[in-house]
C-alpha cells in the first residue's frame, strides 16, 4: 500500500533521482518534473498529495508555482530552499506553502517534514467548523479568515495553527506543546520555524501585524490567543 503520491520539482537531475530513490524507499509513489510549468501539468495528471517544490528554478520559479498550484489545489506543498533566513522561509509561507526544508538536508528530517505535511488534524465532533471571535469570523471547513470586508484562505497548516489556539484560548500554549500538536511529535525545539509561521499568520488575522491584538505572544514560552470564540 503506497504512502502517498509526491511530485518532486527540482531542475537538478541528479537531486530528482536521489529524491524518487529516497522517497520511493519510503513507500510513496514518486513523479518528478524539472520545471515549474511541468509541475502544473503533473499537478493535474499525477494528482499528487504532496509537491516537494524548490524554489530557484529557470522560467517559473517555485514561488510562482507555488502560488498557481495552491489557488486551485488543496495540495500539501513543502518548499526546498538554499537560504536559511527568516525572510526566505516567509517569503515561502507567503505564497502558499505548508513547511520549507533548507538545502542541504537529511534524509530523516526530509521525511519527518513530508509526514507532518501530509498529516491533517480532523475537526473533533464537538468542535464547530465556524465560529467568531470579535470582528474576525474563522470557518474551519472552508480554509477560511474573514475579517471586516476582507477574506483571506489559510494554508492547511495555518488552519491547524489557528484551530489549536482557539481551542485553548485564553491560554498560554507552550511551543512545543504546539509544534508537536500540529506537525507531531518529531518536533519540538524549534522555535525559530514556528515564529515563521506565526508571523504569516497574523498578516491574514491581525488589523496590524505588528501590534497583533489575537495571537500574541508570552516571551519564552509561547503564544496566546485572546477572545471567547463563539460558534458563527
Amino acid at each position: 500500500m503506497s504512502a502517498g503520491r509526491i511530485l518532486v520539482v527540482d531542475d537538478e537531475p541528479q537531486i530528482r533521482r536521489i529524491m524518487r530513490a529516497t522517497l520511493t524507499g519510503a513507500g510513496y509513489e514518486v513523479d518528478d518534473a524539472k520545471t515549474g510549468e511541468e509541475a502544473l501539468e503533473k499537478v493535474r495528471e499525477f494528482r499528487p498529495e504532496l509537491v516537494l517544490l524548490d524554489i530557484n528554478m529557470p522560467g517559473m520559479d517555485g514561488l510562482e508555482a507555488c502560488r498557481v498550484i495552491r489557488a486551485s489545489q488543496n495540495v500539501a506543498i513543502v518548499m526546498l530552499t538554499v537560504h536559511n533566513t527568516e525572510a526566505a522561509k516567509v517569503e515561502a509561507l507567503d505564497a502558499g506553502a505548508d513547511d520549507f526544508v533548507t538545502k542541504p538536508f537529511s534524509t530523516p528530517e526530509l521525511l519527518a517534514r513530508i509526514r507532518a505535511a501530509l498529516r491533517r488534524v480532523p475537526l473533533s465532533q464537538s468542535a464547530a467548523s465556524r465560529i467568531r471571535v470579535g470582528e474576525l469570523s474563522i470557518d474551519f471547513a472552508g480554509r477560511m479568515v474573514t475579517r471586516g470586508e476582507t477574506s483571506v484562505h489559510l494554508t492547511p497548516k495555518e488552519l491547524e495553527l489557528l484551530r489549536y489556539l482557539t481551542q485553548h484560548a485564553n491560554e498560554v500554549v507552550p511551543h512545543r506543546e504546539l509544534l508537536q500538536a500540529v506537525w507531531g511529535p518529531d518536533y519540538g525545539d524549534e522555535v525559530n520555524y514556528l515564529r515563521a509561521f506565526i508571523k504569516t499568520l497574523r498578516k491574514k488575522i491581525e488589523p496590524n501585524p505588528d501590534h497583533p491584538q489575537y495571537v500574541t505572544t508570552e516571551p519564552w514560552i509561547g503564544y496566546r490567543f485572546n477572545g471567547s470564540p463563539e460558534p458563527a
